[in-house]
């Protein structure tokens, strides 16, 4: 065992209390990621809102927990890591406690706002105290952990959600974080070790200010945009206006600033840099395929709600699996390669897809859900260790947060995207197929011969021009799934770039862990 090693374990007592109350929290914080979505129709109809009115709950938290992620770093180094986790742990629960007693839309989209800016922090927290408590040969078996949180929470999310919101009601979506929260709350209290306090350290407001920008106004423009017709409304011309303008000013304030918001000196980590690229490429496929699939069983192969819920876990199953393959192995081979197989995989499943019907069987779907898992598993853990095994520990904290934040925007972007190009499709799919129903196309006189369509009558009219919008709309899915298949392939270069981590630690690790 090395001397880095040995500091390490030193420092970090209670290290098994330590992992499962920031398990309980990344869990608790991933899950209303997507657990909210299934009760919004119940939320509806308390509230007597508009569909408008009431995406208003989704977008709220989003928006806030994204812009108030990159504060992460600066505030636990003013205030101290253990402090500002149980602050957001504590945070979190009341105002989940306050969305589940909301009596109107106007206080459920206030408290969902304020539970995103208190779970922003949650999970990259999670991330850079198990980093922090495990040696560097044990950082592949302490992401496998953080991951199976991260990643199974929005898989299960829909799935414990309906549960609850048909067995009970919605709120009950929110109160599910109460024991979460609690335990979380004490293992923090009794267990976490504080960090040095930097009292020197000063807030850049008008970084944070550009960076809350640019966020703010992709985020809105990629959560309203399909409403609203993308560029055609004014209000996404403003926003993507907004956001371009954020970025630049950000960029040069970086560059200019004697104490900027983020140091530039963070991005010349090749490792880092990479990972971040990587990592939002993984977050357009992770939430994207969850985004279409639930529909394309429903509305297409006439699948019940609960059905699809119990045909997708799955894939959790499968990602929790691949998660603990690699975290197993993790030190026995180059995380890289692991990275490169799962990619594979992934791709293997998207290629699956792109030739689905309306006729394959529920175990099709599970086969090929698991076989995705397994491969999202396998990217996940060894993309997060390889992506800070360069990077000075001094960075950990902004790190973490950025990882977070870039798989998250990754997902809004890919929900953004395949939703639209899936709309387009459609219609693009049904204009073509409408020109073949013509009198001289032999499949259609043999159907009317047949009996199958009446075409003399509104009826029969309205029943094929109904089997051609659902023939436009299933080949609109599979073009989806091509494309994300293509966008998973555009990431298998990035690994050639990565440099395989440090098998000793460094003299500037060393030093950093006896501090």
């Amino acid at each position: 065992m090395t001397q880095h090693s040995h500091t390490e374990e030193r420092a970090v007592p209670h290290r098994g209390f330590i992992t499962l109350a920031v398990m309980l929290a990344t869990i608790m914080q991933a899950l209303d990621t997507t657990i909210a979505n299934v009760a919004l129709p119940h939320m509806q109809g308390s509230m007597s809102a508009t569909q408008d009115q009431i995406s208003w709950v989704l977008t709220s938290y989003i928006v806030a927990a994204a812009i108030f992620m990159p504060l992460t770093g600066f505030l636990t180094a003013r205030f101290g890591r253990k402090r500002i986790f149980i602050w957001s742990v504590v945070g979190f629960t009341i105002t989940s406690m306050l969305c589940g007693a909301a009596q109107n839309l106007s206080q459920i989209v206030l408290f969902r706002m304020l539970q995103g800016v208190f779970g922003a922090a949650l999970v990259p927290l999670s991330q850079s105290v198990l980093l922090d408590s495990y040696p560097r040969e044990k950082h592949g078996s302490a992401m496998a952990m953080w991951g199976v949180g991260v990643m199974i929470g929005p898989i299960l999310g829909p799935v414990l959600g309906g549960l609850l919101t048909e067995s009970y009601s919605w709120r009950w979506v929110f109160y599910i974080n109460l024991p979460f929260g609690l335990l979380a709350w004490f293992g923090l209290k009794k267990y976490l070790g504080e960090t040095e306090i930097d009292h020197a350290r000063r807030f850049d407001l008008q970084g944070f200010a550009f960076l809350s920008l640019v966020i703010g106004a992709l985020q809105m423009m990629l959560d309203r945009g399909e409403s609203l017709e993308w560029f055609a409304s004014q209000e996404v011309i403003i926003e993507a206006v907004l956001a371009g303008l954020g970025a630049y000013l950000f960029i040069v304030h970086i560059h200019t600033s004697r104490r900027p918001f983020l140091e530039p000196e963070i991005f010349r980590d090749r490792n880092f840099s990479l990972g971040l690229i990587a990592i939002f490429i993984i977050g357009i496929i992770l939430l994207a395929s969850m985004a279409l699939l639930p529909p394309f069983m429903q509305s297409l192969m006439g699948y019940p709600v609960i059905d699809v819920g119990y045909l997708l876990a799955p894939r959790g199953l499968g990602t929790m699996f691949g998660m603990i393959v690699v975290g197993k192995l993790a030190g026995k081979g180059d995380p890289r390669h692991f990275i490169l197989f799962g990619l594979l995989l992934t791709i293997l499943s998207l290629w699956e897809m792109s030739w689905f019907n309306t006729d394959i069987t529920g175990w099709t779907i599970v086969r090929n859900g698991i076989l995705q898992g397994v491969g999202l598993g396998l990217i996940f853990v060894p993309l997060s260790t390889i992506t800070f095994a360069t990077l000075p520990k001094r960075y950990r904290d902004e790190g973490t947060a950025l990882f977070s934040l870039m798989r998250n925007i990754g997902s809004s972007i890919g929900i953004s995207v395949v939703i639209t190009y899936l709309a387009q499709n459609s219609q693009a799919n049904h204009a073509t197929f409408a020109d073949y129903i013509t009198d001289f196309s032999l499949p259609l006189r043999e159907a009317v011969q047949a009996g199958v369509y009446n075409l003399s009558t509104d009826a029969g009219l309205m029943a094929i021009n109904g089997e051609v919008t659902r023939q436009a709309a299933t080949l609109a899915y599979l073009q989806d799934f091509r494309l994300m298949m293509w966008v998973t392939v555009c990431a298998v270069p990035l690994i050639f770039l990565l440099r395989s981590p440090p098998k000793q630690p460094t003299p500037v690790d060393i030093h950093e862990a006896m501090e």
